[in-house]
This record gives structure tokens, C-alpha cells and sequence, in this order.
């Protein structure tokens, strides 16, 4: 089974992506990815831009309305995601907690819909 791991972090996550190769928090990353690997239950991931490039689109009415920024205005905002293939639900929050982000901010898991996927795509 496929989980995405949502990661959500604080605005002093994002600016360490800025900082120099050195920085702990960047460590933490490259470990957490290489333990992911090593144990066969990496799928994929990418890190997100920062909330302030992010731009929401509605359509109301019939009309697109266009806003700068993230949908939400909260503290922590979507980082990034991390594709896991694991056997079960509790393996995949295992993974979670290990998570450099679940230190300092916060990790949803949640199974992909592969056959919602195959409805949509046909």
C-alpha cells in the first residue's frame, strides 16, 4: 500500500532550505531519505517553495478568481510530500514519527486512491 507523507512545517523550516549545506535540520533530511531508501519503502517526494509563492485558484460563479498565496493562513503550511510503500498503516506513522519535520512541525499520513485514480484517468 502507498501512504503520502504531508509535510507540514514552520516558517523556520522553509528558511533553512536557504541556509548553507551544513545546516542540522538539512542533515536531518539527508539521513531520514537515505534510511527510507536503504529500507526499500521509498516512492518519491519533492520539497516545496516557500507558502508565499504558492497562487489559489477558485471558480465561483462561473469566474476564476485568482489569489496570491497559500489556501490557508496558519503557521505551519505544506512543506513538501514523501511517497512510502509500506504493508500496513502502522509502518508508515513508524516512518512519520522518524521524520525530521514531525519534530518541529507536523506529518500527515494518508493511503493514496489508486482507484479513484484509474476511475479518473480511465
Amino acid at each position: 500500500m502507498q501512504y503520502a507523507m504531508l509535510i507540514y512545517e514552520a516558517p523556520e523550516a522553509f528558511e533553512s532550505r536557504k541556509k548553507r549545506e551544513n545546516d542540522p535540520y538539512i542533515g536531518a533530511w539527508r539521513a531520514y531519505h537515505k534510511a527510507l531508501v536503504e529500507a526499500g519503502i521509498y516512492a518519491g517526494s519533492d520539497p516545496l517553495q516557500p507558502p508565499e509563492t504558492a497562487t489559489t485558484v477558485q471558480v465561483k460563479d462561473g469566474r476564476r478568481q485568482v489569489q496570491d498565496g497559500p489556501f490557508a493562513n496558519t503557521k505551519e503550511q505544506l512543506g513538501g510530500f514523501t511517497v512510502l510503500e509500506c504493508p500496513s498503516l502502522d509502518v508508515a506513522l513508524e516512518w512519520a514519527a522518524r521524520c525530521p519535520a514531525a519534530a518541529c512541525g507536523t506529518v500527515e499520513v494518508r493511503p493514496l486512491a489508486p482507484e479513484v485514480r484509474q476511475r479518473v484517468t480511465g
